[in-house]
């Protein structure tokens, strides 16, 4: 299946910026409500379900020397026409 970017937004940020952005985003998710990303004139709402599939992947690019860039990426994923009821896996953990 295709992927469609509906929206991207990428620029260096201070820790503190991010997890301003973190922390309004778990809001939203705790109240149950859509989420809207903007950035200028670039905007897409979304109304995640009451249980997506939650992605969390730390990830190196680059030679295998260890000089590469490291990632981590958070992502909710679910069907459009689905109640987002799957899932698997063990519990996840972030100490």
């Amino acid at each position: 299946m295709p992927e469609e970017v509906l929206f991207k937004s990428e620029h260096t940020q201070d820790r503190e910026a991010i997890a301003s952005y973190l922390r309004s985003v778990a809001e939203k998710l705790e109240q149950g409500g859509s989420i809207t990303l903007k950035a200028g004139s670039e905007s897409v709402t979304v109304e995640p379900p009451a249980r997506p599939t939650f992605e969390v992947k730390a990830e190196r690019e680059g030679p295998a020397d260890g000089a590469g860039e490291l990632s981590i990426e958070f992502e909710l994923e679910w069907d459009e026409d689905s109640d987002g009821s799957g899932g698997s896996g063990g519990a996840l953990e972030i100490e």
